[in-house]
């Protein structure tokens, strides 16, 4: 590729940090129908995205409590059982982005995230504050894939988006990379990123 990187953006949900809602309700809600239904139901991925876009936790669990007011120390149970949800970080991973940091690269990160429950897994990996910064969604009211969400971050760190490169598990995100001008790879796993890197002049 004759394109020159001269900027690497990470994701860090199930590309950095492993990230499974079902994880602490497997424990809350043993039965699998039930929990099934509550997750799918109840405290959904549409609800939760609004926590990543900057609603606040105490606005989500009354929305749905009113809803639902049986299902309130469920609910709850989401944000008191958050941190169970990222159990752990990818090792090899995380091995590729603070190479690159330490090689002299400009790495940042874009993240679809509530504020506080960043802030907490900042706390927990440490690794999560070696790149330059960070864009978290929670903080600015737009979340992945709005091309919004690309451009607020090329205009935080000065990047030209030709020159940039976006790494994502999710596929939607990706394309919304593309749309803002950015190159872009789906993460599957660290040796695919790492040929999906070497494929842009970049080896790790």
């Amino acid at each position: 590729m004759t394109t020159e990187i001269r900027h690497i953006v990470f994701d860090i949900g199930k590309v950095l940090v492993h990230y499974d809602p079902s994880i602490p309700f497997n424990r809350i809600i043993p039965d699998e129908a039930e929990r099934s239904w509550f997750l799918a139901n109840v405290c959904t991925n549409e609800w939760n995205i609004e926590q990543d876009r900057g609603r606040t936790w105490e606005e989500a669990e009354a929305l749905l409590i009113a809803e639902h007011p049986e299902r309130e120390e469920q609910i709850r149970a989401f944000r008191k059982y958050w941190h169970d949800m990222v159990p752990h970080a990818y090792d090899d991973s995380v091995a590729i982005l603070e190479k690159l940091i330490a090689e002299g690269r400009d790495v940042t990160m874009l993240t679809n995230f509530a504020s506080d429950t960043f802030r907490e897994a900042q706390t927990r990996f440490d690794f999560l504050s070696k790149p330059r910064g960070v864009t978290v969604s929670g903080d600015i009211g737009l979340i992945k894939p709005d091309v919004a969400i690309y451009e607020a971050h090329v205009k935080s760190f000065g990047l030209d988006p030709a020159s940039t490169i976006f790494i994502d598990d999710s596929l939607a995100n990706v394309e919304g990379a593309r749309a803002a001008g950015w190159n872009a790879v789906h993460f599957t796993g660290a040796e695919k990123l790492r040929s999906d890197l070497a494929a842009y002049g970049i080896e790790v």
